[in-house]
């Protein structure tokens, strides 16, 4: 399994951002801006939250499977194979909705921040870009718990076979 790579990341934040923000200006000419959901920011924190219990978890179960404690419960390999392929989908679903909230947000900073509404609305797409932040650094935390110590030794053996 491929790990995750920050530009990619990057890459999805940055173009989702700016589609959002021409998309604003183009629909915001036309009538009103669509609403910022008051529940995104929140669903966004309750998946970094899980994700990093998850992450958590499995960093304490595999530490102690690890020293051979008496009574460990150990981590089964297909186990921690989808919790990191359930970090990385968060990770590229959080940074294309958090480009999209920091495009709608950018958007409304330089709009007319006096209307209440729409302070409001810039406020909601702030937090979406902050929980969205936190689920892609979960996610990252979590395929770091999960990656293999030999996987270590293979990148360096195929990096200086090249």
């Amino acid at each position: 399994m491929k790990q995750l790579r920050i530009r990619v990341l990057f890459g999805l934040f940055g173009a989702a951002g700016v589609l959002s923000w021409a998309g604003a200006r183009l629909w915001d000419t036309f009538g009103t801006l669509p609403r910022v959901p008051v529940a995104a920011p929140i669903v966004l924190g309750a998946i970094a939250a899980v994700l990093a219990a998850t992450a958590l978890s499995l960093r304490a179960r595999l530490k102690a499977q690890r020293e051979r404690e008496p009574g460990a419960k150990g981590v089964d390999p297909l186990v921690a194979a989808r919790a990191v392929v359930f970090g990385q989908a968060s990770a590229l679903v959080a940074a294309l909705v958090a480009g999209m909230y920091g495009g709608t947000f950018v958007f409304l900073l330089m709009d007319d921040l006096d209307v209440g509404t729409r302070r409001d609305q810039a406020i909601y797409a702030g937090l979406s870009v902050v929980a969205g932040i936190a689920v892609v650094v979960a996610a990252l935390f979590l395929e770091r718990v999960c990656k293999l110590p030999e996987d270590d030794d293979h990148d360096k053996a195929a990096g200086a076979a090249v």
